[in-house]
């Protein structure tokens, strides 16, 4: 399917709309990380606010990222916070155009995505308005600005789909080095020391690798309250993790937490962001 280049929905908003700005904000986000994993990395988790917001921790993931390639492709896994629908969108050929140039989308590889399983359709009209991939590509485009990638979007984030899009993402490519990169923020609106004790059982879970505990914690909520007190991902988190651990990886590492009000100065209704990382890293914690 022709899908077309997909221009930015929340350039000039969420983050800078010019290829100048835009570069010196996450350069200098990239800046500030003091340490990064190193090794072999096969997925990360990273927030997707605003960029002044969720910045400061999503650079960790990618730097780690830069450290711990070359890749062939990314496979950006989102949530859909505006369309409702079973399964998961993909995106199937074109790019995503930003400020910083296009990500070509992978289209070979989004077929053998949506042929291993039914779940995966193409659905690019789900990605018209989502701001959770798009906020990936400011910082994709600075460290790794040539890699091709495969956007996902998981809509009704249900155990039979974060099951299957797993499997479909730890069989998919076995001879390529595929990125997987999970984008959600943690809780939501909740004051900050609340907050800070929610999330702290997400980053359990992602520091001591254990998706299955982060299903089992996500779906001590329902539905509509899953995103409130776990993750607005939770599902790509938890699909992404399940991948990479098919994929060989061994362990799992926090990067980095913190919370908006570090930012905003009011604590009184934050959301919580992660950056994390999954492989078989070689250097000491």
């Amino acid at each position: 399917m022709v899908a077309g280049n997909r221009p930015p929905a929340v350039a000039g908003t969420w983050y800078p709309g010019s290829a100048g700005a835009l570069t010196r904000e996450v350069d200098g986000y990239l800046a500030g990380v003091d340490a990064v994993p190193r090794g072999r990395l096969d997925a990360i988790v990273a927030p997707h606010a605003g960029l002044m917001f969720s910045g400061p921790v999503g650079a960790y993931a990618y730097k780690a990222a830069a450290a711990c390639g070359p890749f062939d492709a990314a496979v950006l896994v989102g949530p859909s916070h505006y369309v409702g629908f079973d399964g998961v969108a993909l995106y199937p050929a074109g790019a995503f155009e930003t400020p910083l140039g296009s990500a070509r989308i992978d289209a070979a590889l989004g077929d053998d995505l949506r042929a291993s399983s039914p779940i995966i359709v193409d659905r690019p009209q789900a990605h018209g308005r989502e701001h959770s991939l798009e906020m990936q590509l400011p910082f994709l485009k600075r460290v790794l600005p040539e890699l091709p990638i495969v956007p996902l979007l998981m809509g009704y984030q249900t155990r039979e789909t974060i099951e299957a899009l797993a499997d479909a993402l730890g069989r998919v490519a076995p001879d390529r080095r595929i990125l997987l990169i999970a984008s959600s923020d943690l809780s939501h609106y909740l004051e900050a020391s609340d907050a800070i004790a929610h999330d702290r059982r997400v980053a359990e879970c992602a520091a001591s690798f254990d998706p299955a505990r982060l299903l089992a914690v996500f779906e001590e909520y329902p539905d509509g309250e899953r995103g409130r007190f776990v993750a607005c991902g939770g599902g790509p988190m938890i699909a992404v993790m399940l991948a990479a651990k098919a994929r060989g990886a061994r362990e799992g590492r926090v990067l980095k937490y913190a919370h908006s009000g570090e930012v905003s100065g009011d604590n009184s209704g934050v959301v919580g962001y992660l950056a994390a990382a999954f492989g078989a890293f070689t250097d000491v914690h």
